[in-house]
């Protein structure tokens, strides 16, 4: 009884935080959408539940980049025909903005996928890409947002990796190091910014050049490496959403005392769920119209529905298999969506496992493969400090003793780029032109 008086005392008297505390202001925040159609309706319909579970409450969708897919066949077809709807839905309920990726402009020039988000309602930042011809941004690196009485102070960046943009629109960027930029522009940026929010697309490895010039107590969200996770430094929090919409990170600013702080919820949006009925409707329209018959060809089965994680996991094992190795590393960015229960179709195969390529073998030692597990297969809960950048997807056939020799295969995107994914230290791999990723899966999904 003493304790619990003396917990009331403290958290009135701001000492101690109140974390069930009613929220001032929502924020939703998404990124790595990839044209997740599954759950693109059921999105919309979570921010109706929010704002009808908090009546009154000012809230904002916040959109990380990459929410379109080039590899997505109906995205494609249409140019992000559903997308757009989407944006549209979210920006007539809420303040809505999105920072550009590497995969927004999949159907459109850089500029004129600019205009198109920004005649759908959105709000479009994007700090450290330029145009080359012209020397000036695409977008604007901040924007404010109205919250109630409260004013979110906006900054956007995203990845400086070329090789990540659809080659056709490589000419047009113009691309700082996004730590080398945050570093010179974020002191006058946020100085002063009473809600101070970080919208990167930049992965992790570059937010941690970022965290040391953000104002404590900011909202950071990182995207781009497909991880999810929450992580509090001092009065900041930094987190990652996911991908596919698998997850939607709400952060909710409450009041302790006289200081405002984010508490931040990672929360699964689930194809299942109620979701709005318009965009509901376009979605089954547009795929029943635009789907050809290979599309919506079988190709393989499952006994039970594999989430984004399971699916990738899967995948992988399956190319240790058909490799014949003792261990599988692809990075997690290979994959995108789940598999459905039962028969999987050529579209829904696609989604799940998006890049094909060669596989590569190298023989490496227990004592190096170790080092390099202890980076894979990062979950909500891997320590922050055990987070070294590149999110690695490993399928493990045996126990890793150090003196022991292992045979690794992983995919020809990691092996071009093998001192970014595998470390300063890579192993001589070696190319195995009659086996590739997606018939190493098909495989496995038909055994």
């Amino acid at each position: 009884m003493r304790f619990a008086l003396l917990s009331l005392v403290l958290v009135f008297a701001g000492l101690m935080p109140a974390a069930d505390a009613p929220p001032e202001a929502i924020v939703v925040v998404v990124g790595d959408q990839h044209s997740a159609y599954e759950r693109t309706a059921q999105f919309v319909g979570r921010i109706d539940r929010l704002k009808r579970e908090h009546p009154g409450v000012p809230l904002a969708v916040l959109i990380n980049g990459d929410s379109l897919e080039y590899g997505n066949a109906v995205a494609r077809r249409t140019a992000g025909a559903i997308d757009f709807a989407l944006f549209a839905a979210l920006a007539q309920r809420a303040p809505t903005v999105i920072n550009l990726g590497n995969h927004e402009p999949e159907f459109y020039d850089v500029a004129e996928t600019v205009r198109r988000l920004a005649a759908a309602g959105l709000t479009v930042i994007s700090g450290n890409l330029r145009n080359p011809a012209t020397g000036q941004p695409y977008a604007p690196a901040t924007t404010r947002v109205k919250l109630g009485p409260h004013e979110l102070t906006v900054v956007g960046v995203t990845t400086d990796k070329l090789s990540t943009y659809r080659v056709a629109i490589r000419p047009q960027l113009d691309l700082a190091d996004p730590a080398v930029w945050a570093r010179e522009h974020f002191p006058a940026l946020l100085r002063g910014a009473a809600l101070p929010v970080v919208l990167s697309h930049a992965g992790l490895k570059a937010d941690r050049g970022m965290l040391p010039v953000v104002p404590d107590g900011a909202l950071f969200a990182g995207a781009h490496d497909h991880l999810r996770f929450v992580h509090r430094e001092g009065r900041t929090v930094y987190f990652h959403s996911g991908s596919w919409m698998d997850h939607v990170s709400v952060a909710r600013l409450r009041r302790t005392g006289a200081q405002l702080r984010w508490d931040v919820a990672s929360e699964r949006l689930g194809p299942d769920e109620p979701g709005d009925p318009a965009l509901a409707r376009l979605v089954r329209e547009t795929l029943a119209r635009e789907l050809t018959p290979a599309e919506t060809e079988r190709v393989g089965r499952t006994p039970r529905e594999l989430g984004p994680g399971d699916a990738a996991g899967f995948a992988v094992e399956a190319a240790r298999v058909a490799a014949g190795a003792d261990v599988a590393v692809i990075g997690a960015t290979t994959f995108g969506a789940g598999l459905p229960a039962g028969d999987v179709s050529r579209f829904a195969f696609d989604a799940c496992v998006r890049f094909d390529g060669r596989l590569w073998t190298a023989d490496v030692s227990g004592a190096w493969l170790a080092a390099l597990l202890r980076r894979a297969n990062q979950g909500p809960d891997t320590p922050f400090a055990e987070r070294g950048g590149e999110n690695l997807v490993a399928a493990i056939g045996a126990d890793v003793q150090p003196g022991r020799t292992y045979r690794l295969v992983t995919t020809d995107w990691v092996a071009k780029n093998a001192r970014t994914y595998l470390g300063d230290t890579p192993p001589a791999l070696t190319e195995r032109p009659e086996l590739k990723l997606k018939a190493a899966v098909l495989a496995a999904l038909n055994r």
